[in-house]
């Protein structure tokens, strides 16, 4: 004969599957005190951490607002420091440019003085220097005058007298 028991399972797994009900209610029953255990820790410690995370999200999210306010008036204080750079360069560079036109204008003023000097020193030399000759030649020669006839002279000195 052939005995029920040596053909039931042995294993005690098979023999909780079952019982399904009575697994499925252990389940359950372990599920509730999880959920209720973590339920009395939070009333107990006073920490709800969903609460807390929106509040720490809310103070990110504000900080980031003031940060990113800050870099843009900090973004606008230098674009408008870079304006005014750019601008006060523009009027050095005016004034370069102007300083460079007055200075051509002065160089070539004093070439053209410089020019007439030279020019003035060489007429100076040639006066000089016919001057000196035409002494040379007076001194060479010696001077003759011509005598006016007396006639003249009479009629000149007479004219003197009628006019003073």
């Amino acid at each position: 004969m052939i005995d029920l028991a040596e053909d039931a399972p042995s294993n005690p797994l098979l023999r909780l599957g079952a019982q399904p009900i009575a697994l499925t209610a252990a389940a359950l029953l372990l599920l509730i005190a999880g959920v209720t255990s973590i339920a009395i820790w939070r009333a107990y410690t006073g920490a709800a951490p969903e609460p807390d995370r929106v509040v720490t999200s809310r103070q990110l999210q504000t900080r980031t607002a003031q940060a990113s306010e800050q870099l843009v008036e900090k973004t606008k204080g230098l674009e408008a420091t870079q304006q005014e750079s750019i601008d006060q360069l523009q009027v050095v560079q005016d004034q370069l440019q102007t300083m460079r036109r007055l200075m051509a204008a002065q160089q070539a003023d004093t070439k053209r003085l410089s020019e007439q000097v030279t020019t003035l020193n060489e007429s100076i030399d040639n006066l000089r220097q016919s001057f000196a000759s035409a002494r040379a030649t007076e001194t060479e020669t010696p001077s003759v005058t011509r005598r006016k006839p007396v006639h003249h002279r009479v009629h000149a000195s007479a004219r003197k007298r009628s006019r003073g």
